[in-house]
């Protein structure tokens, strides 16, 4: 049996992070199923999940860097990972929301993680988290979350003590928000997102005294609290949620044979609300910031802005999705934007949708010069920024918006293997036929697309991606960040590393002499074809001096170049 920890330290956050999103993925379907507030879509679990998702890829991103050490990291290095992964994936209102919960948190984690440290954390969150959202409103997650922070009060030196004591007010809150917010009442639901909150706060219980508890929100007396339930007005069932289920009722609080489909109610002020939710990262400076918060809120609801240190995570339904964009671009440098549009119709809210298309292709690169020329190429793309990787999610997102009834996924990166295939399986769940390509480099990924037919059979042009793939030899110049070992010897910080085939196979003292070198050992092999995709920072002689060198000295081979963008490395390199 692990032993189990006496404070927070960065082993405990890993765990927490991987028991937390166990959790929210079996309760994923039960928490979407009684979103009815502040937007009655039908997401919050699963919006829920992937921020959660981001969050602890985020976190061991920061144990795989430290795999040859003695030693684990930092707590302050795994909270702060855990927050800013929480933050750029955050998604919809719930999960923007919790991205600042665990900001607030990591602030004074970073100091330490005793019982004393925890309970600021969890008081320093739910104020974080209400400060962010420009309308709070009770009887959602911000109440759940004070009441968390409330419980948790005293002076007990003991760390089970206080996370047990914040679960068990996190449940009784819970339990109460049906009375507190009309549009749950009239539901028979507790709030999904408080509902999400226990999930993960009941995930910390489990990493700290090593037992799962009892799962469910409870009333402040410790017994099991009834929910009513009521499906498209029909009658009421008594639920004890946490409790043993009635039968025939789930225990989220909803039938078992009849879900919710749709919303149960509209704004409170009886209107069809904002016609579209959108979602971006801003680089801004906190006055900037500040304007924007209030030009959003002019403009619609739901608003929540979330960040700091110059990232900032913005969330709000509006009418003019344009206006909301806009006043991103005066405030900073938006990106990552998604915009979902949504029509009433009949009471439901419903995602406007034209026919899918045959067959489409989703690319995973590296900077905005290659996402353009995947773009013109008919391609959906997603960026995967530097220290950004994109989650599970990011890519079902960009599955739906290439609206295919098939679809090639190109994830471009080892690293992205396990994530592209959870998506790939994620989108077959939902009736789109998904295609893996397991291309390691961005150059795989572009000679995999140029030989893309889609009027050809699915499966034939399937094996033609992948064999362009696979015959295309790929490497990447990187600046050596410390002295290390590598394969062709010990590097210093500052060197430039050439890699092929994900390997470091040439250390030089300068861009130009490395990719040489690196070009040479390539075509010793052989090929008929050379890409060099440019970094932002990397002049164009560079291209035309590594051009005029193939030419002198592979006579049959061709060179094309492209202008990557703002991409990690400075020059990535593809033979085939």
């Amino acid at each position: 049996m692990p032993q189990l920890p006496d404070d927070l330290d960065a082993v405990a956050v890993r765990t927490w992070c991987s028991l937390a999103l166990e959790a929210l993925g079996r309760e994923r379907a039960e928490i979407d199923a009684i979103n009815v507030y502040p937007i009655a879509d039908g997401d919050t679990g699963t919006n829920l999940y992937l921020t959660l998702e981001s969050a602890s890829a985020a976190v061991e991103a920061v144990f795989a860097a430290h795999e040859t050490g003695a030693t684990a990291p930092a707590t302050a290095d795994a909270v702060r990972a855990m927050a800013h992964g929480a933050l750029i994936g955050a998604r919809g209102n719930s999960g923007t929301i919790l991205a600042q919960l665990l900001r607030g948190m990591a602030g004074v984690l970073a100091d330490g993680g005793d019982a004393a440290h925890l309970r600021l954390a969890l008081t320093s969150a739910a104020d974080a988290a209400r400060q962010a959202v420009a309308h709070p409103v009770e009887g959602t997650v911000l109440t759940v979350a004070a009441e968390a922070a409330e419980a948790a009060r005293g002076e007990d030196p003991d760390l089970r003590t206080v996370v047990t004591a914040a679960y068990d007010g996190a449940r009784a809150a819970l339990a109460r928000t049906p009375e507190q917010l009309a549009v749950l009442g009239r539901a028979g639901v507790v709030d999904a997102g408080g509902r999400g909150l226990v999930a993960v706060l009941g995930a910390l219980v489990e990493t700290v005294t090593g037992q799962a508890p009892v799962r469910g929100p409870r009333t402040a007396s410790g017994n099991a609290a009834k929910t009513p339930v009521t499906v498209d007005g029909g009658s009421v069932v008594g639920l004890p949620v946490g409790g043993t289920p009635v039968e025939g009722v789930t225990e989220g609080g909803l039938p078992a044979s009849a879900p919710v489909e749709g919303p149960l109610d509209c704004p409170e002020d009886g209107s069809a609300g904002p016609a579209f939710e959108v979602i971006y990262l801003l680089e801004a400076r906190d006055e900037q910031v500040a304007r924007l918060r209030t030009r959003l809120d002019a403009l619609g609801d739901s608003l929540v802005v979330v960040g700091g240190d110059g990232l900032w995570h913005v969330h709000v339904h509006v009418d003019d999705a344009g206006a909301a964009v806009e006043a991103g671009v005066e405030a900073g440098r938006p990106y990552r934007i998604r915009i979902t549009h949504f029509a009433t119709e009949s009471g439901h809210d419903v995602r406007v949708q034209a026919e899918p298309a045959q067959r489409a292709v989703v690319v995973v690169v590296p900077g905005d010069g290659l996402a353009g020329l995947c773009t013109e190429a008919g391609a959906t793309t997603v960026i995967a920024r530097p220290g950004e990787p994109p989650a599970s999610g990011e890519l079902v997102d960009a599955i739906r918006r290439a609206h295919a009834r098939e679809v090639v996924l190109l994830p471009n990166d080892a690293a992205l293997r396990h994530t592209a295939a959870a998506a790939a399986e994620q989108a077959r769940t939902e009736g789109v036929r998904v295609a893996l390509v397991p291309t390691r480099a961005a150059v795989q990924g572009i000679a995999a697309l140029a030989v893309h037919e889609p009027d050809r059979g699915f499966d034939e042009d399937v094996v033609a991606m992948t064999a362009a793939a696979g015959a295309t030899r790929y490497a990447e110049l990187a600046v050596a960040e410390r002295q290390s070992w590598t394969m062709a010897g010990i590097c210093q910080a500052g060197d430039i590393l050439g890699l092929i085939d994900g390997d470091v196979a040439v250390i030089g003292s300068d861009v130009p002499h490395t990719a040489r070198t690196v070009l040479d050992r390539m075509l010793a092999a052989g090929g008929e074809l050379v890409t060099l995709v440019l970094g932002e920072d990397v002049p164009d002689a560079l291209a035309e001096a590594l051009e005029e060198h193939v030419r002198e000295g592979h006579l049959a081979v061709d060179t094309v170049v492209y202008r990557g963008g703002h991409q990690r490395a400075p020059l990535l390199i593809g033979v085939e």
